[in-house]
């Protein structure tokens, strides 16, 4: 059976907070738009990584979690009806005799749009595992890459390993929680924020938590149940009881079918023009992390300026006899009837 083509104004790769907010500025202009993540929810890595983590530099909001975030953006989107397809990846991408786009995901969808958006972040993104024999068997079960919701770590007994941001963040933050909460980094040096280094040798002092120096080398458990690990020291090896570890050593992003695009790719990321956010494919944009100008900032902020000035060039692409009439929603009585406010 022939799966059928989904037919729509624009595709955008990436259900992230910037793929989010360019549905409101496509539906704006009276364009509709299909999502596809590969993840099994939208908010990419706001919502995957750091769901309950404060973000502090959204215009407007002094302070908002991931996943607030993440669900005001799909309030705002709401209006424009949008189509969202999850655990969807997609694997090829060919020009029609049209002139339009056809996408492909592993799942079997087909697509065929005017404009696709990239708005794919850094690509797929995976954890950075350390090289303990055996850590698969606890994974999920007492091994963890993210803290998706805090209350699961509460009563728990926490060796937390790393030394950036994420590492110094979650021990600050799951100490009130835990029943217990250890480091450990192989140096006293660290590469997060000073403030979150001195909160955290001031719980040190505070004998709230416990600082080891080292790296571990085994796992102690049994049926995926963490009860210790053995750490290699300066001065030999001991063991550290726990029943859960948070490893933090970063992400590896990985581009996956992106890099077979055709796209000119400039260290792993895609060169925009910054008029338009456009690559160097007719139809096809490109927002938010996953792209590279000269002075590009990798903040949430700046993609949702991309997402704007993307939208426009995107209609103009879709019809290129048509005049936009630039409108503001607040005084625009036809855009408030689109959002439902009029």
């Amino acid at each position: 059976m022939t799966q059928e083509t989904i037919k729509t104004d624009v595709v955008i790769i990436g259900a992230g907070p910037v793929g989010l907010f360019a549905v409101f500025e496509l539906g704006l202009l009276d364009l509709k738009a299909h999502l596809i993540d590969i993840l099994d929810k939208p908010g990419g890595q706001c919502a995957e990584l750091y769901p309950e983590k404060p973000i502090y530099d959204i215009p407007g909001l002094p302070q908002v979690s991931g996943q607030e975030l993440t669900d005001r953006l799909m309030e705002q989107a709401a209006p424009f009806d949008p189509t969202y397809h999850y655990n969807e990846m997609v694997e090829s991408m060919e020009k029609t005799g049209e002139g339009h786009w056809r996408l492909k995901t592993d799942g079997g969808l087909v697509f065929e749009a005017p404009v696709v958006v990239i708005a794919a972040g850094g690509g797929s993104f995976q954890p950075k595992k350390p090289p303990i024999p055996g850590i698969e068997e606890y994974e999920g079960t007492s091994v963890f890459y993210a803290v998706k919701k805090m209350e699961n770590f509460r009563g728990k007994n926490i060796l937390i390993s790393g030394g950036g941001d994420s590492a110094l963040d979650w021990t600050i933050n799951l100490q009130p929680l835990a029943n217990s909460m250890q480091l450990i980094h192989r140096r006293d040096g660290f590469r997060a924020a000073p403030d979150s280094v001195n909160k955290m040798r001031a719980l040190v002092d505070e004998q709230k938590m416990k600082f080891h120096l080292g790296q571990i080398t085994e796992l102690h458990g049994a049926n995926g149940q963490l009860e210790g690990v053995t750490v290699k020291g300066k001065d030999g090896d001991f063991n550290v009881e726990c029943d859960t570890l948070l490893p933090f050593f970063g992400l590896t992003m990985k581009l996956g079918p992106i890099a077979n695009w055709g796209l000119n790719l400039h260290e792993n990321l895609i060169p925009v023009d910054t008029e338009k956010f456009a690559t160097n494919e007719p139809g096809i944009y490109a927002i938010g992390d996953i792209n590279w100008y000269p002075g590009k900032l990798k903040l949430i902020l700046s993609g949702f300026h991309e997402a704007a000035l993307m939208a426009q060039a995107a209609f103009k692409h879709i019809n290129p006899e048509a005049k936009i009439t630039f409108q503001y929603t607040t005084s625009s009585t036809s855009l408030q009837k689109k959002l439902g406010v009029a």
